[in-house]
């Protein structure tokens, strides 16, 4: 589907949930870029089929192709679309080397120390049947997201993570949602309790960007 009116020949390969791919696309939107989303059916097999491995023989969303470029994983696809389109909406890696520096140490963070810790929840919930769920791995993961959140928090850089709004509060929110769409599976983890103030306010001013709503994976809205 066309996201908006085609000036640029880019494309994003897209899978519903993912949060790798959903950081690319709020970096898109952030930038104004005009982009063509080709959401693939992980169920279907899409990312295995030739077509796709032609793209990204590793067979992982996203893949961004702008011309004859074609450009897999998501942290470098977000800083490609920030260099080569520097005139375009609003800068992803803004301010000074140290500003710029802390962006990318957040991002580090999120893919190092955060996602680890919440993968773990996200295998209980979404690959495990309900019989073979681990109650003490989810409760040790639960308090070690926690942690991590809390991390985050104590970090900040006024109201967003690195200072103004940049690639690093696009790489953290997709991972921080998916706790919600965790505790479809697992109803105890109540996860609002778990975003301490700072991050329940900055999950909120993210969420309130005007061009959020469009960037809400798919079947998150049918279900």
């Amino acid at each position: 589907m066309k996201t908006t009116e085609s000036r640029l020949a880019l494309t994003l390969y897209y899978g519903s949930g993912s949060p790798y791919a959903w950081r690319v696309q709020l970096a898109l939107e952030h930038k104004a870029l005009p982009y063509e989303l080709k959401v693939l059916s992980f169920s279907a097999g899409d990312t295995r089929k030739p077509e796709f491995l032609a793209l990204n023989p590793r067979h992982q969303v996203p893949v961004l192709v702008d011309g004859n470029f074609k450009l897999y994983e998501s942290n470098a696809i977000v800083e490609y679309i920030d260099e080569a389109y520097p005139g375009r909406g609003a800068p992803l890696f803004p301010g000074d080397p140290k500003t710029r520096a802390l962006i990318r140490r957040v991002i580090l963070e999120v893919d190092n120390y955060y996602s680890p810790a919440s993968d773990k929840l996200i295998e209980q919930a979404w690959w495990k049947k309900p019989e073979e769920r681990d109650a003490k791995v989810i409760a040790e993961s639960r308090k070690e997201v926690v942690g991590e959140l809390g991390n985050f928090g104590s970090a900040m850089v006024g109201d967003y993570l690195a200072g103004p709004l940049s690639a690093a509060d696009f790489a953290f929110y997709p991972m921080v949602a998916f706790l919600r769409r965790a505790q479809i599976k697992l109803t105890d983890l109540d996860a609002d309790a778990m975003l301490p103030p700072a991050i329940a306010a900055w999950k909120a001013r993210i969420e309130a960007l005007p061009f959020f709503d469009k960037t809400i994976p798919p079947h998150w809205k049918a279900s």
